[in-house]
Order: structure tokens, then sequence, then C-alpha cells
């Protein structure tokens, strides 16, 4: 039994050091057009991931212009000049492909997962839709997916509960014109006056070479790739330039309370400030910060709140840092006829005592180690690869970032948790309650 001990003790002590090395080998080379392409061999299986990341979202949408980007997501698999409806999807999920395409506030992805020997047909159904997708769209296959799009924010959004939240935090938390003001999906009154010629002129400036990165990760020879790379995207032309949403941090000049009835069971509470953006030291000290309140039953949310008290039936805390602004979200789900009002009271007397003393090495450690494990599990298969690769080029400038994540977390100290903390946390914030249909006295009214 000693031995098994000790070996273990050898493993535990092993694995701790070679943990946080993630070391992935890529090349990475331009297109004369300005496309960048990014290449990591993988031979351990048969197959090959290729993501085509646009860098454009929602933050690259207007106001009275929102959803362009999630509906292009749509119309990009509904045929292009040499491709016919539906074509794209039933060519790839012949040969066994796993196939998608998700979009955010700051970029679009799509992917195709395929056995080797059908990498080419990826790549020529990547190239035809980024070269040629505008001549084979029509006004019906626009409406259609226009309706698409809306159906699907009335079974997400709409009809589901606590649906609306984030857009209403948004929205009390952002100006108008502010990037991340609007949903990702958009609103239906502007999918509804989206005409032909505006999502047209969208295609054209953000779907172009040089606004793209091509990533191909898995078991196939860069030397023979290259030259089909070339052949299917190296005869596009470059778009035309667009300035990028830059940096807005935003803060409170005071505290907002909103309360929303809706069709739910349980009382939920919001509890929002501005945070910082993604990958800089601060949003990885608030991600651990995170961690440290929620992330386990050992966390002090979960142990105060849900173990002892047992008021709360869930609490979660999350770092949003995005590419040019984040938001620091505590969620609280009451207990059933538990008022948000004794959540909030809860919650603000454990940020009480991390703001006034801090939290414990012991802590931080804790929450770098499942750091560590969410970046090594989402490099484990070729696909996890390619888009973590697509997003450090594209939100980062450098690829090679990947490798360099737990750099940032290694030397995370206490005060620098607690200073930080304080930086955003004693901002004014937003607070959010979705309480069950004619239960107002559920809510929070009052703030600080």
């Amino acid at each position: 039994m000693k031995k098994i001990l000790l070996c273990f003790s050898c493993f535990l002590i092993l694995y701790s050091m070679t943990f946080a090395q993630l070391n992935i080998n890529f090349e990475q080379y331009k297109l004369a057009n300005g496309m960048n392409v990014i290449l990591h061999e993988d031979h351990s299986a048969p197959i090959v991931a290729t993501v085509v990341m646009y860098h454009v979202g929602s933050k690259n949408e207007k106001p009275k212009r929102t959803g362009f980007a999630h509906l292009f997501e749509h119309m990009m698999f509904q045929g292009s000049q040499n491709v016919g409806d539906d074509e794209h999807f039933k060519m790839l999920s012949e040969v066994g492909a796993n196939i998608n395409g998700f979009t955010t506030e700051d970029g679009t992805t799509y992917y195709e997962v395929v056995p080797s020997n059908n990498l080419e047909l990826a790549l020529y159904l990547e190239s035809d839709r980024m070269g040629y997708l505008l001549p084979a769209m029509t006004q019906e296959k626009l409406d259609n997916q226009r309706d698409v799009v809306k159906n699907e924010r009335r079974q997400r959004v709409d009809n589901q509960p606590y649906g609306t939240a984030d857009e209403k935090i948004s929205k009390a938390m952002l100006p108008p014109s502010h990037p991340y003001c609007w949903p990702v999906i958009g609103y239906m009154e502007d999918l509804s006056a989206a005409a032909m010629e505006d999502v047209k002129d969208f295609f054209r400036t953000y779907y172009a070479p040089n606004n793209a990165c091509l990533v191909l990760s898995g078991d196939f020879s860069s030397s023979e790739v290259k030259p089909m790379i070339e052949k299917y995207f190296g005869s596009f032309p470059q778009g035309k330039s667009f300035e990028r949403p830059s940096y807005m941090p935003v803060m409170m000049s005071q505290q907002k309370i909103e309360v929303f009835e809706d069709k739910v069971q349980l009382p939920r509470l919001y509890i929002s400030w501005h945070s910082p953006q993604m990958e800089t030291r601060e949003d990885a000290v608030m991600t651990v910060l995170a961690r440290i309140l929620s992330s386990g039953k050992n966390s002090r949310f979960y142990k105060s709140m849900v173990y002892e008290k047992q008021i709360a039936q869930s609490v979660n805390a999350f770092q949003g840092g995005l590419e040019i602004g984040g938001i620091f979200q505590i969620v609280v789900t009451a207990k059933q006829e538990k008022s948000l009002t004794e959540m909030y009271s809860a919650v603000k007397a454990i940020l009480s005592d991390v703001l006034q003393n801090g939290v414990t090495e012991k802590e931080i450690e804790k929450a770098v180690t499942g750091i560590e494990a969410q970046i090594i599990n989402s490099a484990q298969t070729v696909l996890g690869k390619a888009t973590n690769l697509a997003s450090y080029y594209s939100y980062t400038g450098d690829p090679g970032n990947i490798n360099k994540q737990m750099e940032t977390y290694k030397d995370i100290t206490t005060q620098e948790v607690l200073s930080v903390a304080k930086k955003y946390l004693e901002q004014p914030n937003m607070l959010l309650s979705i309480v069950p249909e004619g239960k107002p006295e559920l809510a929070v009214t009052k703030g600080e």
C-alpha cells in the first residue's frame, strides 16, 4: 500500500511539473492577399481539422444593423457559385465530417473535421464560399435564413427562461453606440429591415482573405497542402480596409437596478461589473478570483450559500473578457421562495471579506490548477488546437500565445488579487432580478 501511495505521489509531482507546459508546434505564413495560414501537423489519427476564422463579430455591426455577423454564419452554408444549395453540408456529411460554425461578439468561425484524404474537399468548399458566395445569394435565401434566425432567437432568447438577461444587462451598462450593447443574434426589427445590399456590403467588407485566418491541424504534410492552399485561396483579392473598434473602457457612475417578471420557477439575481478585456494581466487575475469564489464545493460562494446556509440553488462567478472590454458577473439562483435581497446580502458579505482580507495562496493555487486543466483539455483534439490557434492569432496577433497561456497565471499573488478586485468590484454595479410572474417582492429593489 505504501508503495502504491509513493508511486501516486511521484505521479502527482511529475504531473505538476509538466502540466502547464503546452507545446504546440506550428508553421505560420501569409498569402500575397494577406490571408494568414497556420499549419499544425498531428499524425496521431487520420483526420484533419480545417478552421477558417473571420475577424468579424457582432461588435463590427452598427446600431439598427444588428445580427449581420450571425446571419452570415447561416448564409455561408446555403451554397456558393460552384456549390449548390445545401451541398456544402451534404458533400461533407457523405465523408463523415464534423461540420459547424459559431459567431461571437468578436469573431466568426467555421470548421470541418474530415478524414485526411478529404482535406482538399474541405479546402475547396471553404474557398468557394469565401470567394464566390455573393453570386449565389438570392432574396429567397436571405428571407429564408432570416426567418431561421428569428426562430432561433425566439427559442433561445425570447421564449427561454432567463433568456433576455444578457441583453438587459448590456443595455443597462453600456451606451447605445457601444459595440457590445446589442446581442450577437441581433434584434428582430433589425433582422426584418436588413436589405440585400446591406448584407452584401457586410460580406464584401469582412469576408475577405486579409480578414481571415486558415488553420489546418491534423494528419497532413505541410509541403503537400501549401500548393492546395495557394490554388484555392491565393487568387482572391484583398478586401477594402476598415476601422476596427478599439478598446472602450466603460465605468458606471452609479448603481443600476432592474426587475423583470418572467415565466420562471426560481428567482435569479445577476450582479455585473465592468471588467478587463481579454488576454490582459487583469483579465487573468479576475479569472482566478472567479474560480476562488464559485468553482467547486469548497469555493466561497458554494460553501456559504449552497451548503451551509442552503439559501441558493447555485452561485456562479464569471470573468467575461472580450476584445474591447469585459464584464465580471455573479449569477445566483435562489431556492424556492427565497428572496434575492437575501442572496444579495450574502454575496456582499462574502465579497466584503475578500476586499478587506484578501484571498489565500492556497486558494490561488487551486484556482490556477483548475485553469491549467481547462487549457490542457482545450488542446486535446485537433479541432481544439485549430480553434485556439485561430483565436490567438486573431485576438493577439500571435498564435504562439497558445503556448504561453499559463505564464500569466504562474506568479499571481494574493496582493494582486486584492488590488485588482478592489479596482473593479468597488465600482458601481448593475443588479438584475428575474423573478416568477406575480412575485415582485422576491426582487432586489434597493442596492448599496
